[in-house]
């Protein structure tokens, strides 16, 4: 992993890592148009840490024009595609589903 160099804290660099619950950053495609919509807001990459994460800087004195920035464009975000906590919510919504359609057929086929 890359180090913060003294001068880009000094400088008033702003720094995020951005996460994501699958590995989307392995398509090139995929960090490609990360890296477009985060440099609307003035992040530049520095590094891919694996298919999952991804570090940016920018300096602070960006914060300034986002205002600016087209809606739906957040600045500060950090997830990229569904949420650690929203894909174990799906998860555990199609395990619970699928025990009750198994239970549903065992009732069913119980009967006959």
């Amino acid at each position: 992993m890359t180090r913060y160099t003294a001068d880009e804290l000094a400088e008033g660099w702003e720094f995020k890592i951005v996460r994501s619950a699958g590995t989307p950053f392995r398509s090139p495609t995929k960090l490609q148009r990360l890296m477009e919509r985060e440099s609307q807001a003035g992040w530049v990459f520095v590094e891919k840490f694996d298919d999952s994460r991804v570090r940016f800087k920018r300096p602070s004195s960006a914060r300034e024009r986002d205002y600016l920035l087209p809606p739906g464009v957040n600045p500060y975000r950090t997830q990229y595609g569904i949420s650690e906590g929203a894909l174990g919510l799906s998860i555990a919504g199609v395990i619970v589903l699928i025990i009750g359609v198994v239970l549903l057929l065992m009732l069913v086929f119980a009967e006959h």
